[in-house]
């Protein structure tokens, strides 16, 4: 049950930070692109490909104990944190000399690491909000008091609302209503009725209960509580669509007016909602899933006042929870990190006060890490290895014995109009009207949640703007957006190791040049290839082309549905088959991008591998990864990406070029017989 974010296919989701250094770094730290001594040279390539490159990587990096997992992506993010850090500590320590944008981050950091004066506060910030709830004297009162809450605390309780583009007209942007965050990661929490399910959801309602109960309720009425809001979150589980079936846009595109959505919920008035927003004069909304909304209104017309209310006052102390005193942050850790994800110490504050200066004012932070660490000279290199790769995707395109000449013609068409977005936004973001207090931390929080909300609110009815970026630039991620129709690569993740400047072009296409593939390949996998050049959902494949793609795209989650993750849970394949695909595409389009590159150049072996033999094992390298079991089985239920060993070996596999690479025989394990092996694009 998660809310329609923008349709963001990203390439990996970064797990971690490194064990807590004790102070921060004052310039970033350099690890080559191709680690020999990360690899395990005394396993088979032939046989394990993964362990090959990555045994030595996972023996030496144990998993911090802050940590639910620990990967090279993780030591990435580590090292831009322990950089932004030394930044934000400089800024929050001066009194003159900091232009508009660089106090705010530093006094923004300065109030959440000072740990005492929250501690002192405790609850008091929380105190307003539960008050407000408190104050209702009717359901009619509700559409007012979740305005109020959507827009400070958490815009997801009950329903979610913002805004974003039109599925069937990219250029407009029109309002959505979505689903709510529920308190569980997934639907399937609440529907599952195997023993660790059943025992999750007691520990779920006991950390409800102990939440109510240092917002004030007595333990008798906050067990009671607790009872009735699983009760309510699972009635509005089983009308939620799953994630395999979220991936289908189809299925998430239901727009009406304002009378169609009163006429989902006739227990909420939509009209005294939006004019508490402010929003009084929408008239044109997504309603992502009806089935849900009429669940909602089912439960509102049953609940009593009174569970509305506990309803409210949970998810708002759930949202709350990490800005207030001691005794709410580690109630909050103790269930959503070290019970759900496996995670045995917090995190220091200072990783903690980094990150949340980064969701609230990524791009003010985003200049000070820009202007240190991403030159005009590494954007280029950047934006060349990009064009080749979609030269590669052209001529792949164009190669294709199974895709018609029409189709072919609307794939380039598409593959023409993709935006390439490098390092950071052509136009920086305005902050000026956020407030930021030195001595309020909790104050920062609810202010920013306003900033964002209205800000988000406010593009309903206005031009789309494309320059818009949907990550900060210190995000060691990249992603496309399939209604922008454009690939985005942080400066964050062109940084060593994923992107190595020093290094042979071989490790460097396998790393970052599969990854530049991989976002491309995004707008042609089973759910981008359904919106066209100009990000509009709309089928311009011929029929017997998209058959054609679906029995290519069947063999991808034929293979990796045979992988398991952890325990007896094998790989939801359907979830997973966007992003193996983009991987194994990827990785082609970088080989073919990479021969192109070298092309009459003679090349040496370095460090006793051929350069062919870096190609792989440079791809191979940026997935090294330790997870806990905790984590691998939240993953199996909500992560669209494979587990790191079969995001490498299910791709070699796939490619004849790796075999050859390293003498692979017939009968090995990462040699297929050529009439099993897996190719789209």
């Amino acid at each position: 049950m998660r809310n329609f974010a923008p349709l963001l296919l990203a390439f990996s989701i970064g797990t971690a930070f490194a064990q807590s250094p004790d102070a921060p770094l004052t310039a970033l730290p350099y690890t080559p692109g191709l680690d020999v001594s990360a690899m395990d040279k005394s396993a088979d390539p032939c046989e394990d490909f993964y362990q090959y490159s990555c045994g030595g990587w996972m023996k030496n990096n144990p998993i911090p104990a802050d940590q639910s997992a620990w990967s090279v992506y993780g030591k990435a993010a580590q090292d831009n944190q322990r950089f932004l850090w030394g930044i934000l500590a400089t800024l929050a320590a001066q009194d003159t000399g900091r232009n508009a944008a660089q106090q705010k981050i530093g006094d923004y950091f300065a109030a959440c690491m000072d740990e005492n004066t929250v501690n002192q506060r405790g609850a008091a910030p929380l105190q307003e909000y539960l008050s407000l709830i408190g104050g209702m004297t009717a359901k009619q009162d509700l559409p007012r008091v979740l305005a109020r809450l959507h827009t400070e605390v958490a815009n997801s309780m009950l329903f979610g609302f913002s805004s974003n583009q039109d599925l069937g007209d990219s250029s407009q942007v029109i309002a959505f209503a979505t689903t709510a965050d529920a308190g569980l990661p997934d639907r399937d929490y609440y529907l599952k009725n195997d023993a660790k399910s059943k025992t999750m959801r007691a520990k779920y309602t006991e950390h409800i209960a102990r939440s109510l109960e240092l917002a004030g309720d007595t333990p008798q009425a906050a067990r009671r509580a607790a009872a009735a809001i699983l009760r309510f979150e699972t009635a509005l589980a089983k009308a939620s669509l799953s994630r395999v079936d979220q991936r289908d846009p189809y299925k998430l595109f239901h727009k009406t007016d304002l009378k169609g959505l009163q006429a989902m919920t006739p227990a909420f008035s939509w009209k005294d909602y939006l004019q508490a927003l402010g929003m009084g004069g929408a008239n044109s909304f997504n309603a992502t899933e009806p089935a849900y909304l009429r669940a909602l209104n089912k439960g509102l017309q049953q609940l009593s006042l009174d569970d509305i209310k506990t309803y409210l006052r949970w998810h708002t102390t759930r949202a709350m929870a990490p800005f207030l005193s001691q005794d709410f942050v580690a109630e909050n850790f103790a269930f959503y990190h070290k019970t759900l994800l496996g995670t045995p110490e917090q995190k220091p504050r200072w990783k903690r006060c980094v990150q949340l200066v980064d969701q609230q004012l990524g791009e003010a932070l985003g200049q000070e890490f820009v202007s240190r660490a991403f030159s005009p000279e590494l954007k280029e290199k950047t934006l060349h290895m990009t064009r080749q790769i979609e030269a590669a995707m052209e001529q792949d395109i164009n190669a294709l014995a199974w895709m018609s000449e029409p189709t072919k013609a609307r794939a380039r068409e598409k593959l023409h109009a993709v935006a390439n977005k490098i390092g950071y936004p052509d136009t920086w973001r305005d902050y000026s009207a956020y407030e930021v207090k030195r001595g309020d931390f909790a104050g920062n929080v609810v202010r920013g949640s306003a900033f964002e909300v209205r800000r988000q609110l406010d593009k309903i009815g206005k031009p789309l703007d494309r320059s818009e970026w949907g990550m900060t630039p210190p995000t060691v991620n990249a992603y496309y957006n399939p209604q922008m129709n454009d690939i985005n690569f942080p400066a964050g993740v062109l940084q060593p190791p994923l992107f190595d400047a020093k290094m042979d072009d071989a490790p460097n296409y396998g790393n970052t040049g599969g990854t530049i593939g991989h976002e491309l390949i995004h707008g042609f996998d089973d759910e981008g290839r359904q919106f066209d050049a100009k990000g509009n959902l709309k089928d311009w494949w011929a029929k017997q082309d998209a058959k054609a793609f679906n029995q290519r795209a069947q063999c991808i989650v034929d293979q990796y549905a045979q992988y398991t993750i952890v325990d007896d849970i094998k790989i939801n394949s359907k979830l997973t088959l966007g992003e193996d695909a983009a991987d194994l595409g990827g990785l082609v389009l970088a080989w073919m991008a990479w021969k192109t590159e070298i092309a009459n150049k003679v090349l040496e072996n370095r460090d006793g591998l051929t350069p062919e033999q870096r190609f792989f094992v440079g791809t191979a390298q940026w997935t090294c990864e330790n997870e806990r079991p905790e984590r691998l089985r939240v993953n199996a239920l909500t992560n669209p990406h494979s587990p790191g060993k079969y995001r490498i070996n299910g791709l070699v596999v796939n490619m004849p070029e790796f075999a050859k690479a390293f003498s692979c025989k017939p009968g090995q394990a990462m040699v297929k017989p050529k009439d099993k092996l897996c190719r789209v694009w």
